[in-house]
């Protein structure tokens, strides 16, 4: 039997790509991992199926797991890999949430940035999913679809190939179905709810301001609710009708009430050593299956500490 190789996102292969060699089982009914294997492979040792699960070489649906009774639900593909363990994400600056064929979704940390630019080129959200996807296959490539600000964190989705790119960002209004945010800002906003209806442009020093003049900017919407008031600070849940740059920061700041720790745009504190804005739900339509999609992370605590 052919032993797993120990990796780590980021890790090279030195010899030429090999395709794996996967088998696909699915249970009947529901059943613990281990049992279910010595009954789909009857023709293999007890040892070796112990071997193949001992190092990740076994996944039920999308979850890489090595715990013999795990449970697996009827109808759950069990992929077992012969060439090699599955490779399983790790990176203390974002979260795998999800992954398919075309599409992968993340929690972003704060302070990573999206993509590179002309100063950074690696450590970023791009480059760590670029080089997890060609560990498990050289060919294999990403695609950004939307970004987040370097201290935003939060969910965002990025594409495994052209097609699922093109579609999620010519079809983007249509696709995306709801975009959600956490903020937290100084001080008590009057009103529980509202919307903020402006112009968005850029200067030179390339802030992001707004202005009432149609032709200088580009339209942008945000609503917001208050969730919870408390120690001069206001939790809000923001919700876009458009996706422009610095859009909710730039509309805290107009309404009276900057983001917490975002001193770009006005504020005076930062308790928490981070600007206070988390994407924290995002809805869409799957670009290739059209599926319903829908994730959500929960309200970061250091941000409910603050009220």
């Amino acid at each position: 039997m052919p032993q797993p190789l120990k990796i780590k996102p980021g890790a090279r292969e030195a010899n030429r790509f090999t395709p794996d060699v996967i088998e696909t089982y699915t249970p009947a009914e529901d059943t613990p991992l281990l049992e279910f294997l010595y009954k789909a492979m009857p023709n293999r040792k007890r040892t070796n199926v112990k071997e193949l699960l001992k190092h990740n070489s076994v996944k039920v649906g999308e979850t890489v797991t090595s715990q013999f009774d795990y449970p697996v639900a009827a109808g759950t593909p069990v992929r077992i890999n012969l060439t090699r363990e599955w490779p399983r994400f790790y990176n203390r600056r974002l979260k795998l949430v999800y992954e398919d064929d075309d599409i992968i979704v993340i929690n972003k940390g704060y302070g990573l940035l999206s993509m590179g630019n002309d100063k950074v080129k690696d450590g970023t959200a791009y480059s760590i999913l670029r080089e997890y996807v060609k560990w498990v296959d050289p060919r294999n490539k990403i695609f950004i679809v939307h970004r987040l600000d370097r201290d935003t964190s939060g969910l965002m989705m990025f594409a495994r190939n052209p097609q699922a790119k093109e579609a999620m960002q010519h079809n983007w209004n249509n696709m995306v179905l709801e975009r959600k945010y956490l903020a937290v800002v100084e001080g008590n906003v009057e009103n529980d709810e509202g919307e903020i209806r402006s112009y968005l442009a850029e200067n030179s020093k390339y802030e992001v301001y707004s202005t009432d003049n149609p032709e200088e900017g580009q339209l942008a919407v945000t609503r917001y609710k208050v969730l919870k008031r408390g120690k001069g600070y206001t939790m809000l849940e923001v919700s876009l009708d458009t996706g422009r740059k610095n859009q909710i920061r730039v509309h805290m700041k107009d309404l009276g009430h900057p983001i917490a720790g975002d001193r770009r745009y006005g504020a005076k504190s930062s308790p928490i050593h981070r600007m206070a804005l988390h994407a924290q739900t995002l809805k869409f339509a799957h670009p290739i299956t059209r599926k319903l999609m829908e994730f959500t992370t929960p309200i970061p605590s250091s941000f409910a500490s603050m009220v």
